[in-house]
C-alpha cells in the first residue's frame, strides 16, 4: 500500500474521531470510546505509514487538483516530516486515552462532547501541517489547527480566566498566520506557484533583501506558534488552562509545529547570511534563560510547566541556529550536531513534557489544586504519580540516563568544536549559546527541585491533599509509556541515529558526499553513553534496593521533626515554592519585574499580615495589555465607517483597488 494514502486515510480518522461523540447523549460515554478507539487505530496506522514512507528510496508524495483556483492538493513525506510525525501520532493518543479517566463525559456533559470533537481535529490537522506541500493547503490546515486548538484549550469557557486565555491565544496565533499569508505571497512571486520547494529553483533569483523578508516573515509567523520571546505571550495563559491532556498536547507536539515550519523555510532559503545563524542563536538563549527563570518564580505548577516549554523552544532554536552557521562556514559537522540536537529535543520533549503535563493533571484530578502553595507530602499519598514526575523531572534537566542529557549533549559537542579558528568571526557568538545553555541546565535543575520538593515532599500545606492517592490505569497507563520512551532515548541513543541521518540529509538538500560525511562514532560517544546509562541505573536499582531493605528491616522510631526552637513545629516552617525561588527571583528581577507585597506592622497588637510575591509577564502584562484599551479607543472612533450601507461598503471596496493599483504602478516605475 502506498504510504501517502496510508497516513491520509490515519489523519482522517484522527480529524474524524470526535464526530460520532457530537450526536450522542449528552452523558453517554459511547461517543468518548470511539473517539478513543479511532485516535488509537488512526495513530497506529499514521505510524505504520511513517516506517514504510522511511523504507522507500526517494520522499513518498502526491500532487492532485482541486476546486480552488489556486495551488492543488499536494503532500509528500520525507524524513523530517516523518520525525515531527511520529509525536503527532503518539501523544494525542496517549492523551486520548488520558482523558478517559481524566475528563469523564458523563461528568463533564456540557463540554465533553466539545472536547473529543476538537481534539480530534487538532491531531489531524497537525499531521497534515506536516506532510503539505502547497502553500494554500498549508494556510488551510494551519489555520484549522489554530482554531481546533482554541476549541480544546477553551473547553471551559464558562471561566472568565479561560476565556481571556483563549482570546489572547486567537489574536497571537491570527497575527502569525497573516506573517505566513505574507511569506507565501513573496514566495509565489519568485517560483510562480505556491509549490513549496527550495528557492534554488525559483523563477527570479531572490534579492538579498527579499530572502531576508522570507526568513524575518517565516521566524515571526512561526514563531508566534512555537512561543520564542517575546511572540510567547498566548502560551502561559492557554496551557495553563486548557485541559491537562490538551495541554500536554498543544506544549508536546503543536508548539513544535512552529519549530517545523521555520526549520524547513530554513533549509529552503539558499545563501543564509551568518546573522541569520546569530539571530537565531540570541533569541534560542534569551527564550530559554528567560522562560527558565520565568517558571521559577510560579506558584501554579501548569503555568511553570507553560513557561518551562517556552525554555525547551529556546533549545531547539539554539540547535537550529547553530546549524545555520555550520552551514553559512560550511562546516558540516557543526549542521549535523545542531540540527541532530534540534530534532531528537522535539521527540524528548514531547516526552517529558506530556509525561510532566499528565502528572500534573493526575495531581489537579486528586486534588482540585494547581497551586503548589497548597499542596505537600504527596509522595506518600501518591508514590507512583510523584514516581512518574520524577522521572520527568530528572528528564527535563537534562541528566542522564534519560533523554533530555542526550540531546543537549549533541548541542555541547557542536558548541565546543565551534570554538576553533574555523568557527570565523562568529564563534564568540556560539560561545555565548553554550554558556546559555549551561546556565537553563543549571535554572531548570533548580525550578524542578522547587516543584517536586513543594509538591511531593514536606507536609501538607493544606486540606486539598486529604483523600489524594493514585489514580487508576487510564491515567497512569500513558504516563508510563512516555516514561518508558524517555527511558529507551537515554539508554540507548544510537536507536534515533538512522532517522536524524535522513533528517538531516533532508535538510541540507543533497546527500553528504564520503569526504564531508558526519561520523557519529568519531564525534558522538553514543556507546558511552549507552554504558554509562546502563552502568548508572543499574547502580540507582542497588541503592534503591539496598535502602527498602534496610528500611523494611529496621525498627521504625517515631522522633519530633527538628524544631529549629519553636515549641509547636507546623507545616508552615517548610519552604514553599516561592521561598525556595526567592534569591533566583531577585536575580533575574532585571527581566521579571516581581511585584512584592511586604507585611507592615503599625500597631501594638496587629491582624494577621501576609507576605506575597508576584511576577506577573512583562511582554503580555506590562507592554500588551496596555495596548488594547488604546487601540479599543481609537477604533470607537472610526466607527462612523460602519454606515450599515451596501453602497457605501462598494465604494470603500473601489477605493481599496484604485490605491493598491496606484501602489501597484509606482512599484514597478
Amino acid at each position: 500500500m502506498n504510504p501517502i494514502y496510508l497516513i491520509l486515510l490515519a489523519i482522517a480518522l484522527l480529524a474524524l474521531s470526535g464526530v460520532p461523540a457530537l450526536f450522542g447523549r449528552r452523558r453517554s460515554a459511547v461517543g468518548q470510546h470511539f473517539a478513543v478507539a479511532s485516535m488509537v487505530i488512526g495513530s497506529g496506522m499514521g505510524l505504520w505509514g511513517v516506517g514504510l514512507a522511511l523504507m522507500a528510496p526517494d520522499p513518498v508524495a502526491l500532487t492532485m487538483p482541486w476546486l480552488l483556483p489556486v495551488g492543488s492538493f499536494s503532500v509528500a513525506i520525507d524524513a523530517l516530516s516523518a520525525i515531527f510525525l511520529v509525536p503527532v501520532f503518539v501523544l494525542p493518543a496517549l492523551g486520548s486515552i488520558y482523558g478517559l479517566g481524566y475528563w469523564r463525559q458523563r461528568q463533564h456533559p456540557a463540554n465533553g462532547r466539545k472536547l473529543s470533537f476538537a481534539f480530534g481535529v487538532l491531531a489531524g490537522a497537525m499531521a497534515m501541517v506536516t506532510i503539505a506541500r502547497d502553500g494554500i493547503l498549508f494556510l488551510i490546515v494551519w489555520e484549522i489547527m489554530a482554531l481546533a486548538a482554541f476549541f480544546a484549550a477553551t473547553t471551559e469557557d464558562h471561566v472568565p480566566a479561560v476565556r481571556q486565555a483563549g482570546w489572547v491565544y486567537l489574536i497571537a496565533t491570527h497575527v502569525g498566520t497573516l506573517c505566513l499569508v505574507a511569506l507565501f505571497a513573496l514566495w509565489q512571486g519568485l517560483t510562480g506557484s505556491f509549490a513549496w520547494a527550495s528557492l534554488s529553483s525559483a523563477v527570479v533569483a531572490p534579492h538579498p533583501g527579499i530572502r531576508t523578508a522570507l526568513f524575518l516573515l517565516a521566524l515571526i509567523g512561526f514563531g508566534f506558534k512555537a512561543g520564542i520571546m517575546p511572540l510567547h505571550v498566548w502560551l502561559p495563559g492557554a496551557h495553563a488552562n486548557a485541559p491537562s491532556h490538551v495541554s500536554a498536547v498543544m506544549s508536546g507536539v503543536m508548539l513544535k509545529m512552529g519549530v517545523y515550519g521555520l526549520v524547513r523555510v530554513a533549509g529552503w532559503l539558499p545563501m543564509a547570511p551568518s546573522w541569520w545563524g546569530c539571530l537565531l542563536l540570541g533569541l534560542g538563549a534569551a527564550t530559554a534563560l528567560l522562560g527558565i527563570a520565568f517558571a521559577i518564580t510560579q506558584r501554579d505548577i501548569k503555568r511553570l510547566l507553560a513557561y518551562s516549554s517556552i525554555e525547551n523552544i529556546g533549545i531547539m532554536i539554539l540547535g537550529l541556529g547553530l546549524a545555520m552557521l555550520g552551514r553559512t562556514l560550511g562546516r558540516s559537522d557543526l549542521v549535523w550536531l545542531g540540527l541532530a540536537g534540534c530534532l531528537l529535543h522535539v521527540w524528548n520533549h514531547a516526552m517529558f513534557k506530556g509525561l510532566l503535563f499528565l502528572g500534573a493533571g493526575a495531581i489537579m484530578h486528586e486534588t482540585g489544586t494547581r497551586d503548589m502553595e497548597r499542596l505537600g507530602g504527596l509522595a506518600k499519598q501518591m508514590p507512583r504519580t510523584a514516581a512518574l514526575f520524577l522521572l520527568g523531572a530528572i528528564a527535563i534537566c537534562a541528566l542522564p540516563p534519560l533523554n533530555g542529557f542526550v540531546s543537549e549533549w549533541l548541542l555541547y559537542l557542536g558548541f565546543f568544536r565551534s570554538v576553533s579558528p574555523l568557527g570565523g568571526s562568529v564563534w564568540p557568538m556560539i560561545g555565548f549559546g553554550a554558556v546559555a545553555l549551561a546556565m537553563t541546565g543549571a535554572l531548570a535543575t533548580a525550578c524542578f527541585c522547587k516543584v517536586y520538593g513543594a509538591v511531593f515532599l514536606g507536609e501538607s500545606r493544606s486540606a486539598a491533599t486529604a483523600g489524594a492517592h493514585d489514580p487508576d490505569l487510564r491515567l497512569i497507563g500513558p504516563m508510563l509509556m512516555l516514561a518508558a520512551g524517555c527511558l529507551l532515548i537515554g539508554v540507548l541513543p544510537a536507536c534515533a541515529v538512522p532517522m536524524l541521518d535522513r533528517a538531516v540529509q533532508a535538510w541540507t538538500g543533497e546527500p553528504v558526499s564520503v569526504a564531508t560525511s558526519f561520523s557519529w562514532s568519531k564525534n558522538v560517544p553514543l556507546g558511552w553513553i549507552s554504558g554509562l546509562a546502563a552502568l548508572l541505573l543499574i547502580a540507582v536499582l542497588g541503592i534503591v534496593g539496598f535502602l527498602r531493605s534496610a528500611v523494611r528491616n529496621a525498627t521504625a522510631r517515631c522522633v519530633g521533626t527538628w524544631d529549629c526552637g519553636y515549641a509547636r513545629p507546623s507545616s508552615r516552617m517548610q519552604y514553599t515554592g516561592s521561598s525556595f525561588g526567592q534569591s533566583l527571583t531577585e536575580l533575574f528581577a532585571w527581566a521579571l519585574w516581581p511585584r512584592s507585597h511586604l507585611p507592615r506592622i503599625r500597631a501594638l497588637f496587629p491582624r494577621v499580615r501576609g507576605f506575597e510575591q508576584l511576577v506577573p509577564d512583562v511582554i503580555l502584562d506590562r507592554l500588551v495589555t496596555p495596548i488594547f484599551p488604546f487601540t479599543e479607543r481609537i477604533l470607537m472612533r472610526l466607527r462612523f465607517l460602519q454606515q450599515g450601507r451596501i453602497q457605501v461598503y462598494i465604494v470603500y471596496f473601489l477605493a481599496a483597488v484604485l490605491v493598491l493599483l496606484l501602489l501597484g504602478v509606482w512599484a514597478s516605475v
